[in-house]
């Protein structure tokens, strides 16, 4: 293809409310598709950075960390100075640890999310422990219970999950903690379903899981709010490493399936307080 011939672009993908990773993984999804469809054949050039910019209506970052993954998913190639072109069959092949781009751009917005929840849920967990009641005690433990009582049925358990966290919430005391919790409820049911059902794998991440969970209850119960912070925080930690062990099985069958999508999730617009 030639550089003052660009493809046509499906329209502009900017939005002040997706990230820097679900914008490239969008902008990634497009040349992909183009690609595999043959609009972009092997050995054809992508426009410029600046072009392909301009047409997705996305900073030059952002088109930047595109071509990066698909570079690294094998997809295409660059030649110095001169530009990036899709890479054609017989060239030399991707590393075989690698996953496919959209999983990888997904497995990015995920760890993305643990990171916004270490921070929500280390917070929500202290302030509970201060101000609980014990009604909101006995509500979160029985949030626990059914979070357990679903795993043991073999459910995902992703809805008793986000429930056992917004039990937390609630017992703040503060409307507002509950409101941000449920305004990311769908972003995080989806991570949740990640997470369990790489947790689910292995005998010994199910238990740390429980253990996990336990430690945060004991610290709100014992109203030690340092306690219950660390334990939260704790808690996402070893989700995020947990994820970044999960092999290369799990991320080609079900958890690139799963995973899949969520670097289209745009964080949840931030009303104006005009």
């Amino acid at each position: 293809m030639k550089a003052n011939h660009p493809f046509k672009l499906t329209g502009n993908v900017g939005h002040v409310g997706h990230s820097a990773t679900s914008l490239s993984a969008r902008v990634a999804e497009v040349v992909l598709a183009k690609i595999r469809d043959g609009e972009l054949p092997a050995r054809s050039r992508l426009p410029s950075e600046e072009a392909l910019g301009k047409h997705f209506g996305v900073s030059r970052t952002v088109i930047r960390e595109a071509m990066a993954s698909l570079r690294a998913a094998g997809m295409i190639t660059t030649r110095h100075g001169i530009g990036a072109f899709v890479r054609a069959d017989g060239e030399a092949e991707p590393d075989s640890a690698t996953v496919d781009v959209l999983t990888r751009l997904s497995i990015e917005s995920l760890l993305n999310i643990i990171e916004v929840r270490r921070g929500l849920e280390a917070e929500t967990a202290a302030l509970a422990a201060a101000r609980r009641s014990e009604e909101q005690l006995a509500d979160i433990r029985m949030a626990l219970e059914r979070l357990s009582l679903a795993t043991a049925r073999g459910s995902d358990g992703v809805e008793e999950d986000v429930g056992f966290h917004l039990a937390i919430a609630r017992a703040t005391g503060n409307p507002y903690w509950v409101a941000l919790v449920e305004s990311y409820a769908q972003q995080i049911g989806k991570a949740v379903r990640v997470t369990r059902a790489n947790e689910s794998r292995r005998d010994d991440f199910a238990r740390q899981v429980r253990l996990e969970h336990e430690r945060i209850v004991a610290a709100i119960a014992d109203r030690n709010s340092s306690m219950a912070r660390k334990a939260a925080t704790s808690h996402m930690e070893h989700a995020a490493r947990r994820v970044s062990a999960a092999d290369r099985d799990f991320w080609q069958a079900e958890g690139g399936e799963l995973a899949r999508g969520l670097g289209h999730d745009a964080a949840p617009a931030a009303k104006s307080s005009r």
